[in-house]
């Protein structure tokens, strides 16, 4: 079942890095739909909510989802460039975070430093594209996450089917 598993990332993966636009508006479509769902949730949740301030954030916050869910699921490509645009910033602060703290901890780490710099590169990259970039990077991105999962657990698999031997 594993490599069933494995092999079906895999296949999905290759799927999305070849048609990374599809890949990307389905993510951008998701994301529509589970914001969606959290603010009929925050919807529900404000008539339960004690006290006029527990109704008033609940309400709050299932406008700001409901609206955000709409946007995404009606204008999926103006929602993977949002999300796209998203992900160049986290890029960068994390691609940062990651630098400060390889010389804060002077840990001798280059894998550290190396990560930092790729992930801070990466986000550049992708803002100073932007919007183009929204053709590309969340499925790609996606894609080669889902390879790697599958490399993983086929690996995971073949690993334990050794162990058990």
């Amino acid at each position: 079942m594993a490599r069933l598993m494995g092999v079906l990332f895999i296949v999905l993966g290759l799927i999305a890095i070849g048609e990374p636009l599809v890949a990307g508006l389905a993510v951008a479509v998701l994301a529509g739909w589970l914001l969606l769902a959290g603010g009929i949730a925050h919807a529900v949740s404000a008539f339960r909510a004690g006290g006029a301030r527990g109704v008033i954030w609940h309400a709050l916050l299932a406008v700001l989802y409901l609206a955000g869910g709409a946007y995404f699921v009606s204008h999926p490509l103006l929602g993977l460039g949002t999300l796209t645009l998203f992900l160049s910033v986290i890029l960068f602060i994390e691609g940062v975070v990651w630098v400060v703290a390889y010389f804060q901890t002077r840990s001798g780490n280059i894998w550290m430093l190396l990560n930092g710099v790729i992930t801070l590169v990466l986000g550049l990259m992708i803002w100073a594209g932007w919007p183009s970039t929204s053709v590309w990077a969340i499925g790609t991105l996606l894609g080669v996450n889902l390879v790697m999962t599958g490399m993983s657990i086929l690996f995971a698999g073949a690993a334990l089917r050794k162990l058990a031997a």
